[in-house]
């Protein structure tokens, strides 16, 4: 057994949301511990409780009595996936964060190969299950669909976004906030970083033990996070775009039927009251008014949102030519580079 307690500063950080899991814990960690010591790098594996009722959080703590690598996380309740991801990703050490699922369906002994891949130079390895061993229609189908459609919209080509073993290097996550269903777009996060994204075909074994979480009502929740996606890749540093064009559609709208009430008016005689047009004229010149209103109220909180964090709207991957104490760290606003003062005398 390792006693010995993970340093500082790993190589690696493995995580792990857990939910109900009980039957699969041991068996899931043996395979942990068989890939980390084949590797022989630091490691840390941390294991967060999601609220299972159950008996996981009583084999966790023995498990982290066991093995020094690991660590667990125990949430109040059930936040679901999502937040047991992100609370995974906010306590992982390492240079390289690698999440996966505990239920024996992702093989830890993929690891190896996930990281063969970040070294040819990417940010972001994602696993593709492409011998998926899960229900045809109301599992593999639904998924296939929805990856395309990711894919298009996010701009991002993967097979399989909902697989949840993947590669990351820190700085690439580090600063990712997850809402709703989003883990599974991280690669697209990344990829608005910078990232150089890529995938891996990985095994997938079926379920032998305890009951899959996950059904396909969580379709309707990823096309919400999907429009959500979408919205923030266009629109979220200029929303008056998205608004503006709204507000002018309502106001060519409302012009049209002002023109159009005024024709009949005075060719045919039509009393304003006879016809629903002026009414719409003015409800629709209202929601113009609205729609415009509504974009400069989120220019301002965008603007609030940046300045008041010092946050930058880009990323810098890395700076040459730079002075030693220039240390800017990417996402954070560069600092001016000033040059020392020049002797009295002049130079030496």
């Amino acid at each position: 057994m390792d006693s010995t307690k993970t340093e500082n500063s790993p190589e690696l950080s493995l995580f792990l949301p857990v939910l109900d899991e009980e039957e699969n814990l041991r068996p899931m960690h043996a395979k942990i511990r068989s890939a980390l010591d084949l590797l022989g790098k630091t490691a840390e594996v941390i294991y967060v409780d999601d609220g299972s009722t159950d008996k996981s959080l009583e084999i966790l703590k023995s498990i982290a009595a066991e093995d020094g690598r690991v660590r667990v996380i125990s949430l109040r309740r059930n936040y679901g996936q999502t937040a047991a991801m992100s609370a995974g990703i906010d306590a992982a050490k390492g240079e390289i964060l690698i999440p996966m699922d505990a239920d024996l369906q992702n093989d830890p002994a993929d690891i190896a190969r996930l990281l063969e891949k970040l070294d040819e130079g990417y940010d972001v390895v994602s696993g593709w299950r492409r011998n998926r061993q899960d229900k045809l229609i109301s599992r593999k189908i639904p998924s296939q669909i929805a990856n395309r459609i990711i894919s298009l919209i996010g701009g991002v080509p993967l097979h399989d976004y909902g697989c949840s073993l993947k590669a990351y290097r820190r700085d690439v996550i580090q600063d990712v906030r997850l809402y709703g269903e989003m883990h599974r777009f991280i690669p697209i996060y990344a990829s608005w970083a910078g990232a150089r994204v890529t995938e891996i075909p990985v095994d997938h074994h079926a379920r032998t033990m305890g009951k899959s979480k996950y059904g396909i009502s969580r379709t309707v929740k990823v096309v919400f996070d999907l429009i959500t996606i979408k919205f923030m890749a266009s629109y979220q540093t200029k929303p008056l775009y998205v608004f503006g064009a709204f507000g002018m559609l309502a106001f060519f709208v409302s012009v049209l039927a002002g023109i159009w009430a005024f024709g009949l008016k005075i060719f045919y005689g039509t009393s304003f009251i006879l016809t629903p047009l002026p009414i719409i004229t003015i409800v629709m010149f209202a929601i113009a008014v609205q729609f415009f209103l509504m974009g400069l109220l989120a220019e301002l909180q965008v603007r609030t949102y940046h300045e008041s964090q010092d946050k930058a709207i880009y990323t810098v991957r890395e700076r040459i030519g730079f002075g030693m104490c220039d240390t800017t760290a990417p996402g954070i606003r560069a600092n001016k580079v000033k040059n020392p003062p020049a002797h009295a005398g002049g130079s030496e």
